[in-house]
């Protein structure tokens, strides 16, 4: 009897291994990697449209000349005038603010003061700055907008 357990016990051994390797799944061959695709490039973003008027450059003087422009000046008095400059092109029939802005050296603002350009008008557009006392002396930052946008012709000056 002991040599027919063994037999059953072999015969359900090999039985299960049988099945198992049976429902074992067929492995599938590898792929080679697809080839590498370049992404397709983004759309290109419109150009931003042209400004009407756009700043061509930022002067600072303390004289204007007959022709409106300025003499650029580093060093200023304390009682001298300071005068800034901004000469513009006009692209399109359009008006335009140019705001010009001292800044103290603390960062505290000294002045701002604003004019209106009108696109027959383009050209220079004088800002000038005075003040009944005298400027403090110091360091000073002179910073020009054109609707807002900064022109990026930041200008610094000195008052002794």
């Amino acid at each position: 009897m002991k040599q027919n357990r063994i037999a059953y016990a072999l015969a359900a051994a090999l039985v299960g291994t049988v099945a198992l390797v049976g429902c074992k799944k067929k492995e599938e061959p590898v792929a080679a990697p697809p080839a590498a695709v370049e992404p397709a490039p983004a759309p290109a973003e419109p150009a931003p449209a042209p400004m009407p008027i756009s700043a061509t450059s930022v002067t600072v003087g303390n004289t204007i000349a007959a022709d409106k422009s300025v003499a650029a000046v580093g060093m200023f008095g304390v009682k001298d005038k300071i005068i800034v400059s901004v000469k513009t092109d006009a692209t399109t029939p359009a008006d335009a603010t140019i705001e010009a802005k001292l800044t103290f050296q603390d960062g505290q603002e000294a002045a701002k003061q604003s004019a209106t350009v009108k696109a027959e008008d383009a050209g220079t557009t004088n800002i000038e700055f005075t003040k009944a006392t005298d400027w403090p002396a110091g360091k000073y930052k002179v910073d020009v907008t054109l609707n807002g946008q900064p022109v990026g012709m930041t200008q610094e000056i000195e008052v002794k």
